[in-house]
């Protein structure tokens, strides 16, 4: 008999409900407990969601106490911190939406904390689940490129501007660098392996967030809407990465990877205002190579899928959870992602290259 997994799930907001839909998909999981800070929010989303046997708390430290293997958090990036490492203090499996956290300090110890008490914590890559990723991933470590000295990753929407607690500094940390940058960011290191980054040039602007003619709550915009940075590696490697919640532009142009035998070009999936970013599929790969005396192109066959990516990430928690298996997409990979964007923040505020602090 296939053993049952209890998950609880912390913060409400609207992917929580994205979290709810996935594990309703998996039946050996049952959703126990709820939990948000607001009171009588989290009661009211098991109503609206028909969770008509799942406990509702005030806090997540209350959720804690209920016997749980492992918990979504779902709540606003200042919070991720504080809750996962109450979560895996309290023994439970932790699968934490992206980005991992507002400060590279703060995803040190998530990491640290991880390790002490031997519990997983696996970051929300959903993109990493389309097949097209491993398919990436395996052209250019299987040498195909040769040495590999030159990224280009990021994207940007024409129009994509969230508001909320998205544009708080304190309470998100960052804006587009974090929101949809970290995505680009794990796309390009994850195929590489996640190589160590040791130094960061950046410049990061809000033009059009605190500009009333594009964003509603500008005069509340206090991260950045814009973001470009030159990140080199220990293995002489350079990785130029930029992103852009708004623009005058339809594209800041396909992801490269570049080698001495060959290159690569990919391009994301999907259209309109809110596309051209790393949050989800592969539109298309193009490899670019010398053969039979001259210069040619080939087109990478894709991997036709059907798959909900979002649902593939949680169904890999939960079946690690039941299985004992590692963190699917672990902390310490991400990380490294958090040390890059602490960087070019800094690098950004003081206005020259700085050292990227990586324990």
């Amino acid at each position: 008999m296939t053993a049952r997994v209890k998950i609880g799930i912390i913060g409400t907001g609207g992917i929580a409900r994205a979290h709810v839909a996935a594990y309703r998909k998996l039946p050996y999981v049952d959703i126990v407990a709820v939990a948000d800070v607001i009171p009588g929010k989290a009661r009211q989303f098991t109503e609206l969601e028909g969770l008509t046997e799942t406990a509702a708390f005030d806090s997540h430290t209350d959720l804690l106490k209920a016997d749980l293997d492992g918990v979504s958090i779902c709540t606003p990036n200042v919070s991720h911190h504080r809750t996962a490492v109450d979560s895996l203090r309290a023994g439970k499996q932790v699968l934490l939406e992206k980005p991992m956290s507002v400060t590279l300090a703060e995803a040190l110890e998530m990491v640290q904390t991880a390790k002490e008490t031997d519990r997983m914590l696996t970051i929300g890559f959903q993109p990493r689940y389309d097949p097209n990723m491993k398919k990436l991933q395996d052209i250019v470590q299987s040498g195909r490129l040769g040495n590999v000295y030159y990224v280009e990753t990021g994207g940007g929407r024409r129009r994509g501007m969230p508001g909320g607690t998205f544009i708080s500094k304190t309470l998100a940390g960052a804006g587009a660098m974090a929101d949809i940058g970290c995505y680009s960011l794990d796309m390009a290191l994850n195929t590489l392996g996640y190589p160590r980054p040791v130094s960061v040039s950046a410049f990061t602007s809000n033009h059009f967030g605190t500009n009333p003619l594009y964003h509603p709550e500008a005069a509340k915009f206090e991260v950045e809407d814009f973001g470009v940075a030159m990140v080199r590696f220990e293995n002489d490697l350079v990785l130029q990465f930029k992103i852009s919640w708004a623009m005058h532009m339809d594209s800041l142009g396909s992801t490269l990877f570049l080698g001495t035998d060959a290159g690569l070009k990919v391009t994301p999936a999907g259209s309109g205002p809110w596309s051209g970013v790393w949050d989800g599929a592969v539109g298309s790969m193009t490899l670019f190579h010398d053969d039979f005396g001259g210069h040619t192109s080939t087109d990478v066959p894709l991997i036709g899928h059907s798959l909900n990516l979002f649902d593939e990430k949680v169904r890999d928690f939960a079946e690690a959870v039941r299985d004992g298996r590692p963190a699917p997409i672990p902390g310490e990979q991400i990380l490294i992602q958090q040390a890059i964007i602490d960087g070019v923040l800094r690098s950004a505020d003081l206005r020259r290259e700085v050292a990227i602090e990586l324990p």
